[in-house]
């Protein structure tokens, strides 16, 4: 039996798994963006910007998984929750604990952040219980999700936010909608299993690929015309938008060329592109608000922490390992 020092230890690696490290950053970016956006300029208020989303993010990651343990023990048993390293009770405390001090935070800093707040709690509830199941309205629901972080960013800023800041949300909305759409290429056989009747299930992939790309190609045009008055740094900004589409290119180019046989694997792949390079697409607004050269000194430690964590944890979290009896009747043949 596992003595109390290596049960806490599997617990705090349960916890961290949990929070794909790989993708926490990303709120972070888009809670300070919004903030930058907006004109937020004192250390205080960009800290709160970018911790308050960054802890409900987690709390959607905690609750999200509590919701989704039944469909993650068919698709991905190795998962916290499934695999029983993770409790439910704990799991659901610590989605609560989170929720609470990204509110407190957030409506303490501006108290018209609570209904947004709300909306961003119900559409993480709504995002596992009802929308996910039911193909394209889930990933509308996470794209949603991120334009709130965005806005509320801003409205940590100043109390209501630059009405310029709207169509960088409603960019990012489409831009993440898509990424999850991709994501949802990945978990294909697992949804299928599951009764989920996501849009690559229902379409299959080669219509949910091309789908994805008409989401992102239209998120980028909208971040695109979101220049007008407001960034202080044009070219800054179109820079990085630029780099950013050439990494998007890197993700959906071998998904097209796949047609219908991608495997999850190559789906995997091409998301940890996309995890990435929304960092750098986050950092294109940092760049707008504050130069080039605040958003790269911002970004580059973010993504190469992203692209470490990712290649060390995602592929265990995502892929469910080959059954001991699978492997022996390879080893065989």
């Amino acid at each position: 039996m596992p003595g109390r020092s290596e049960r806490v230890r599997g617990a705090v690696v349960a916890h961290v798994q949990t929070w794909r490290p790989y993708t926490t950053c990303y709120p972070l970016l888009l809670g300070l963006a919004g903030a930058v956006w907006a004109g937020g300029s004192g250390a205080g208020t960009l800290l709160v910007a970018a911790v308050a989303p960054a802890l409900g993010w987690l709390s959607g990651h905690y609750l999200g998984d509590w919701m989704d343990r039944g469909l993650d023990a068919i698709g991905k048993p190795q998962r916290p929750i499934p695999s029983g390293r993770l409790s439910c009770d704990a799991a659901l405390t610590s989605g609560i604990v989170c929720a609470a001090a990204s509110a407190v935070l957030a409506v303490g800093a501006n108290w018209r952040i609570l209904p947004l707040f709300l909306l961003a709690m119900a559409g993480i509830v709504g995002y596992s219980r009802v929308f996910k199941k039911r193909g394209l309205s889930g990933n509308v629901a996470r794209g949603v999700l991120t334009a709130l972080a965005i806005v509320i960013g801003g409205m940590i800023a100043q109390p209501l936010p630059p009405w310029s800041l709207l169509p960088v949300a409603a960019g990012f909305l489409l831009h993440d909608t898509s990424t999850n759409l991709v994501g949802t290429v990945r978990d294909v056989d697992g949804d299928r299993a599951g009764g989920y009747r996501s849009v690559p299930v229902r379409r299959g992939v080669r219509h949910a690929v091309r789908l994805a790309l008409g989401l992102y190609t239209g998120g980028l045009a909208l971040l695109a015309s979101a220049t007008a008055g407001t960034p202080r740094d044009p070219d800054g900004y179109h820079a990085f938008l630029g780099l950013a589409a050439v990494i998007g290119a890197i993700s959906f180019v071998p998904l097209l060329r796949s047609g219908t046989a991608i495997d999850a694997r190559s789906a995997l792949r091409a998301h940890e592109v996309l995890v990435a390079e929304r960092l750098v697409l986050a950092a294109a607004v940092l760049a707008g608000g504050r130069g080039p050269g605040t958003a790269a000194a911002v970004v580059v430690p973010v993504l190469l922490f992203s692209l470490i964590t990712q290649k060390l944890m995602r592929p265990g979290h995502e892929i469910p390992p080959v059954p001991a009896a699978l492997l022996r009747k390879d080893s065989v043949t």
